[in-house]
């Protein structure tokens, strides 16, 4: 197998600052808890609020989530932008809240596709504070497609962006 090289210049901070940036951009994520036995993930719009250090999710009460996350809080949320070959995978401690005031103030339009308002009784809220992140980070398609042609022909692994991890 061949080793692929990392170069890593950038600081806790910037990467942290990336993390943030790009779940912002992706918004839509994987979100994964554990039942015990397996691991269940389902697509998610995550609203990310940085000077909160939170994630959070507007959910409903039923469905599997809101036990899963009282019986095991950890749970990891993966970004990924294929396109430009930018992912993002952060890892944390979740819990499920009927907290109506932060309902409202996360309320988008688009949320209308489930609920009719911001004030149907079934709606709950998650919130997974941050951990751990990781961020694959390519710096365009068209780069990364020579990269991988070049890698190719001369026999060596590719440098295909910055990976790198930090504690949030």
């Amino acid at each position: 197998m061949k080793e692929q090289q990392h170069d890593n210049p950038a600081t806790p901070e910037e990467v942290a600052d990336r993390v943030w940036e790009l779940a912002e951009q992706i918004d839509i994520c994987m979100l994964t808890t554990w039942t015990g036995e397996e691991q269940h993930s389902r697509p998610m719009s995550a609203r990310p609020r940085r000077d909160e250090n939170a994630f959070y999710f507007l959910t409903d009460i039923s469905g599997e989530k809101k036990g899963e996350i009282e019986r095991f809080p950890t749970v990891s949320m993966a970004w990924a932008d294929n396109s430009n070959y930018r992912y993002v995978l952060v890892s944390g401690r979740a819990e499920v809240s009927n907290d109506r005031a932060k309902i409202a103030e996360l309320w988008s339009k688009m949320d209308e596709i489930w609920w009719e308002d911001k004030d149907d009784p079934t709606i709950r809220l998650l919130k997974v504070t941050p951990e751990r992140a990781e961020i694959w980070d390519s710096p365009n398609k068209v780069i990364t497609g020579a990269k991988m042609l070049m890698s190719f022909v001369t026999g060596a692994a590719p440098k295909l962006g910055d990976n790198a991890e930090v504690r949030l």
